[in-house]
């Protein structure tokens, strides 16, 4: 999770995918701040930040992927979010290709990287008037259900909060195994997961074909 700042914005990218791409994609959003070119700190828009992210990855991907030799998958994906003042928070979820979507009203999450097993946790629950605090709650329980099920996922797990035009991160986290918060969740998460199993009705049809018509 990165974070830019100042003043007037800002702008929080989350990045997952090849990770040389994706740190010559940060590199160069971070080096192009100091000069004389439009860059995350002077672009008036969130969508106009999302066009010139997408320019860099593709600016990176072509770079590196016309140099190298065999089946390397260069690509990435990175969700940018936050506010520009004057406007709404926005976000995106930026291609490899460089094109990009924007959250909207019925879609207002967007999820990258290993997604199978947290992703159906949040489609049941999320909506658009989610509160900040409920919206934290089930990013981790849904980063909790990918961490059981995928060996390659773990803590420490960034997490930031950003208010209606405070225009600031309110608050910035990394969540560890040591956090209690997120160790009550991941218990209590499994033992309601168990009781509602429990409470559920066995199929009805099974033992049937041996019953006499």
């Amino acid at each position: 999770l990165h974070v830019f700042e100042k003043d007037d914005r800002v702008l929080v990218l989350q990045s997952a995918g090849n990770l040389a791409t994706t740190q010559s994609v940060l590199t160069l959003l971070r080096q192009r701040i100091n000069q004389d070119c439009p860059n995350l700190m002077n672009v008036s828009s969130l969508y106009d930040a999302a066009a010139l992210v997408g320019n860099v990855i593709r600016e990176v991907i072509q770079r590196d992927g016309g140099q190298q030799q065999g089946h390397i998958n260069f690509g990435c994906n990175i969700l940018l979010g936050g506010q520009i003042k004057g406007d709404v928070h926005r976000l995106y979820h930026i291609y490899p290709e460089g094109n990009f979507i924007e959250a909207t009203e019925d879609t207002p999450y967007f999820q990258i990287g290993e997604s199978k097993y947290g992703k159906p946790i949040i489609d049941r629950v999320v909506k658009r008037h989610t509160s900040l605090d409920e919206a934290a709650k089930l990013a981790l329980i849904s980063m909790d259900s990918t961490i059981r099920s995928n060996l390659s996922v773990g803590v420490p797990l960034d997490l930031a909060i950003i208010k209606t035009d405070e225009l600031q991160i309110s608050s910035h986290l990394s969540i560890d195994a040591k956090n209690e918060y997120f160790a009550m969740i991941r218990n209590r998460w499994s033992e309601a997961l168990g009781h509602a199993f429990d409470e559920l009705p066995n199929p009805d049809w099974l033992g049937r074909g041996d019953e006499l018509p």
